[in-house]
């Protein structure tokens, strides 16, 4: 059997490895950058994996491959990442999956350059994402994998710095074998940066409960005589907020906190649900918790005003115990007031919490300036200010001018995605959109100054498919494609576990979040306009932002450099 590699030179962001075996044509490439590829596309060309990463930090990339006849039993394995003084990133901690392929045949709606193929999207992982031992025998299987003729297929690779790694360079290969002896070896070269990102993050979140969602699709499922819930829904509701932590989303406490009325008029939460939830926000690194709202326990906030303050003055003293001053803690008061009848309701909501001065912030998803109604203005409707502490606008309808006057009062903007009317340029979330739609979102909020990000759906809206595995086609039926929407995570049952399994647009979304972090770091030395400089080219307003992933990765280069030499 012949054997003949291509020649690698590292320092690029693809690496393409050429084996002749038995007369076919085996390529295998890498990429690190925020990229999807296709099944039909072919083999790339470039140099050997480079990559780099705080300590702290996850940093991925993608192994591809490609033959002119089948190959069977492909599997990757990883070798250890050896470094300075003998420092080792250990093979095993690495976290790898094969990209499981959705065919779409119908493009988003308003995605006019839709391209009809193979997308890539939900990971199966090699191994159980809690026990990392090996999974077994189930509807999709990682590896062996065995990779049909004329076809792309790739697989994503997670390493971790962890927090007290050895800055510097670290080496080490891994294998892609298959059976027949097949071997291609890829160079890793990482470089761990002499700084650590913050356990929690700066940039808060608020993407829903995929846990929560995830039973009712159960429930469901379970009703209509289909599947049967999880046996043990602890270790799956786990799962959930395990996987979210990695990827620096908040996880949602299960149980919320609830405020007991006492004889006396008062409220008070209990100490046990506080140790409970202290509990919950130390192990997953959470940074904003969405508070049940008092309508229903309070029926009007004026005439009752001394009940609500009541009821918010139990958050105060819960706040207080918890000792987490990181924390923001929220009311989700009312989701796009599209209509007279919601602005009053917000208008006399919003204004008696705030009225409080309690650490319970007011949230409306709202633009923070006066749209005109289909049948007129409505400033008719009277104005949102004064009544909202945290404003979330669109990406599409988030204006710089007035963010920046809410701002300076002491309000706070975060944003959302959602169906936005009409064609924009903004990123959309859609499994037809590029990958990089999910990593410019925290680039144009830090530029803003908008500290969170919110998502419908709880990541896991799976009711409207038979089964997202295999139909991308997850919200807008009958005649609206939204390929993706609600979505973020998969069943993970389909691959062996009850839980969720991630996406390469998670993934981007980590990143970019990771990315952020960087940012507010160089904010809180005092370089925030120097920062500034770097990310303008790139992020220069939601409907102008740099299309190629290669220059993010360049820009994140030199943020790592100021806040190396800032360290200095």
């Amino acid at each position: 059997m012949k054997r003949i590699y291509a020649h690698c030179v590292v320092g690029a962001l693809v690496c393409i490895v050429t084996l002749q075996t038995a007369g076919a044509d085996w390529r295998v490439w890498t990429i690190v950058s925020t990229c999807r590829v296709l099944r039909d596309e072919p083999a790339g060309t470039g140099a050997s994996v480079r990559i780099s990463a705080a300590r702290n930090e996850w940093e991925s990339f993608q192994i591809l491959v490609r033959t002119d006849a089948p190959v069977k039993g492909l599997v990757v394995r990883p070798g250890d990442l050896k470094g300075p003084e003998g420092a080792v990133l250990r093979a095993e901690d690495a976290r790898l999956y094969r990209q499981h392929q959705l065919k779409l045949t119908a493009g988003t709606y308003r995605n006019d350059p839709f391209k009809p193929g193979w997308y890539p999207d939900p990971l199966i992982p090699f191994k159980h994402p809690q026990s990392r031992e090996a999974l077994g025998k189930a509807r999709f299987n990682a590896v062996p994998f065995d990779l049909p003729a004329g076809q792309t297929h790739g697989f994503w690779v997670d390493v971790y710095v962890p927090a007290g790694a050895q800055p510097g360079e670290y080496r080490g290969t891994y294998r892609v074998v298959a059976e027949g002896g097949k071997v291609v070896d890829v160079p890793v070269t990482l470089t761990v940066w002499d700084f650590a990102l913050p356990r929690v993050s700066t940039l808060q979140t608020a993407l829903g409960s995929p846990a929560a969602r995830m039973r009712s699709y159960y429930r469901q499922r379970a009703k209509e005589g289909k599947e049967k819930e999880p046996a043990d829904w602890e270790v799956a509701e786990t799962q959930c907020a395990e996987l979210l932590t990695r990827h620096r989303i908040n996880a949602t406490p299960p149980g919320p906190l609830v405020p007991v009325a006492q004889p006396d008029g008062s409220y008070s939460i209990p100490t046990e649900q506080v140790r409970r939830l202290r509990e919950f926000i130390d192990r997953y690194h959470v940074n904003a918790v969405a508070v049940r709202s008092p309508v229903g326990i309070v029926k009007d906030p004026d005439k009752q005003r001394d009940k609500l303050d009541a009821w918010l003055k139990s958050w105060d003293d819960a706040a207080a115990k918890l000792n987490r001053p990181y924390v923001t803690f929220y009311i989700y008061l009312k989701d796009e007031p599209n209509d007279e009848e919601a602005y009053k309701f917000v208008q006399r909501w919003g204004r008696a919490i705030r009225r409080a001065s309690s650490v319970v912030k007011v949230m409306v998803v709202e633009q923070s300036w006066t749209e005109k109604g289909k049948s007129g203005a409505n400033s008719d409707w009277g104005e949102l200010h004064g009544a909202i502490d945290i404003w979330c606008p669109l990406f599409c309808l988030f204006r710089p001018e007035s963010a920046v006057k809410r701002q300076a009062l002491g309000e706070t903007i975060w944003t959302y995605t959602a169906l936005c009317q009409g064609k924009s340029p903004s990123p959309w979330w859609h499994i037809d959109y590029p990958l990089l739609h999910y990593r410019v979102p925290a680039w144009l909020s830090w530029r803003y100054r908008i500290r969170g990000l919110l998502y419908w759906g709880g990541m896991s809206y799976w009711r409207q498919t038979e089964d997202p595995w295999t139909d991308p086609w997850t919200y807008g039926r009958p005649n609206l494609v939204y390929n993706g929407e609600g979505t973020i995570v998969y069943p993970g049952r389909a691959v062996g576990y009850e839980g969720i399994a991630p996406s390469l647009r998670l993934k981007a979304l980590r990143d970019s979040i990771e990315d952020y972090e960087y940012l507010a770091i160089l904010e809180r030395k005092g370089l925030a306009a120097e920062a500034q400089k770097v990310i303008l080219p790139l992020a220069g307003s939601w409907f102008n932002w740099e299309k190629d992933p290669a220059a993010y990765e360049r820009a994140r280069a030199k943020l790592a450099q100021m806040i190396l030499t800032a360290a200095n």
